[in-house]
């Protein structure tokens, strides 16, 4: 009997060369894109540019704070606020009721729907806020409505997508033990699946909120509401003290998620 330790084996050689004509190629598309871009780094980096930066910047260190005007910006920071709530609260239950049918549960899972149900998600995550907002505002009018059923409408698919990719990768281990004694497809979702997606799933759903925070301020540019509005109106005036002050409250808002996020985390991981 042969006592030798065997060692691990080695990559072949076919593999090996994928794998540097991989990234090769991923060189080639980097040098492509450089040459393809008129990158002007001079231009960039001379002295006219930076001075007119610099200048931009410090009208930009000083924000607005007259109390008329923080009124008016408190308003507007809540308003984007429950937007990005409200729209991120729609988008997690259509996205989790597109998720179901867009994934196999199982192994074995015949999954009829999983097909168009993922196009549809497709659809839904293809098309950017802003066209959605621009679309709903022939119906709904200008305001936040617009803007909270566009967040709704591409988060949806976005986090159905990424609901669905989890509900496949969880443990299948106890979906099985209540399959096998007879327990209902909505039960075994309830009580072996969600269980163990559920920190996933949250923070994904956190992370989304933040990125609707930003996104609202876009959909300020065709007249949603919120920061956004105040923000498109301000730039287009080049009142650098006013738009200042929103930069501001939307960096406090992008914090708050990232603190709640954070915090919800830790919570789960107790």
């Amino acid at each position: 009997m042969n006592t030798r330790g065997t060692s691990a084996p080695r990559p072949s050689a076919n593999r090996c060369l994928a794998c540097w004509c991989v990234a090769a190629g991923a060189l080639a598309l980097v040098g492509l894109s450089f040459w393809s871009l008129d990158l002007q780094w001079a231009q960039l980096v001379s002295a006219p540019a930076l001075a007119k930066m610099g200048r931009f910047l410090a009208e930009l260190l000083q924000p607005e704070t007259s109390p008329v005007f923080l009124q008016k910006l408190l308003g507007a920071t809540l308003e984007t606020l429950a937007m990005s709530a409200l729209g991120t609260l729609l988008a997690v239950l259509l996205g989790l009721a597109l998720a179901l049918p867009a994934s196999t549960a199982f192994e074995g899972d015949p999954a009829r729907w999983r097909g168009p149900t993922r196009l549809l998600l497709n659809a839904l995550r293809s098309i950017p806020e802003l066209v959605w907002a621009t679309l709903l505002l022939i119906a709904a009018g200008l305001g936040p409505f617009a803007g909270t059923l566009a967040l709704a409408l591409h988060t949806s698919g976005v986090l159905g997508r990424l609901f669905a990719e989890a509900i496949e990768n969880a443990p299948p281990g106890p979906g099985f033990a209540l399959r096998v004694r007879g327990v209902a497809s909505g039960r075994v979702f309830l009580y072996a699946t969600l269980p163990q997606v559920l920190p996933q799933l949250l923070s994904y759903t956190l992370y989304r909120w933040e990125n609707n925070i930003r996104a609202a301020a876009v959909l300020g540019v065709v007249g949603a509401g919120g920061l956004g509005q105040m923000l498109a109106f301000h730039m287009g005036l080049f009142q650098m003290g006013e738009t200042s002050s929103v930069l501001v409250a939307m960096l406090a808002l992008v914090a708050l998620v990232d603190a709640l996020s954070f915090a919800s985390r830790r919570w789960l991981a107790i």
